[in-house]
């Protein structure tokens, strides 16, 4: 079966992909739409993951202020050209980042941010805890680890759960991101006050 331009410019529509990447998966899944998006789907995903190491020196920052001026954020979100960072889309995405950090308070972007000392502290806090909890030897060390990952999920920002759904992880959303508009996107830093707070 040969695809149609009509067929082509429905996937556009619904992907946003090229028009040779969009008539290519749809040869490929033989005019089925949905095959079509999925087979998308997996090559950008697969493509962002190359785009891993790319420089990203473009982008914005974003400021959101929430209940009435009482949570404030900035977050700064880069990407590869100046181009995508005027987007729509790619400046949607940095707000949505912004409301992430409001409503969920992370400490650091990614688990590789988070200082040595502290992921030791939480190791042997965590090893203490078990300890106490009469575990025996042979499973305290699987413990130690979920519990561990456990804290990475609370306070890394590309570890967390996305706010709109909860089925997906921040740094999923950041990948489908990178896949849509074919840059490397990186989430720089951010910063979150709140009304009354100690400054760290």
């Amino acid at each position: 079966m040969s695809t149609t331009a009509d067929q082509v410019k429905q996937l556009r529509e619904e992907t946003g992909a090229g028009v040779l990447e969009c008539k290519k998966a749809l040869d490929e899944a033989g005019g089925d739409m949905a095959r079509a998006a999925n087979i998308l789907q997996e090559r950008g995903l697969a493509m962002a993951e190359k785009r891993a190491g790319r420089e990203t020196s473009a982008g914005v920052l974003d400021l959101y202020s929430h209940g009435e001026g009482r949570v404030g954020v900035m977050i700064e979100v880069n990407c590869e050209t100046d181009f995508v960072a005027r987007t729509e889309e790619f400046r949607g995405f940095a707000h949505e980042m912004a409301l992430q950090v409001a409503a969920t308070s992370p400490q650091w972007v990614t688990v590789e941010d988070v200082p040595e000392d502290v992921v030791e502290e939480q190791r042997a806090e965590s090893r203490q805890q078990a300890e106490a909890e009469g575990k025996s030897p042979d499973v305290i060390d699987r413990i130690v680890e979920g519990r561990l990952g456990k804290f990475f999920e609370e306070a890394c920002l590309l570890e967390q759960s996305y706010i709109r759904d909860d089925e997906r992880t921040v740094g999923e959303i950041l990948k489908e991101m990178i896949a849509t508009t074919g840059e490397n996107i990186t989430i720089r830093r951010f910063a979150r006050w709140s009304v009354g707070e100690e400054a760290s």
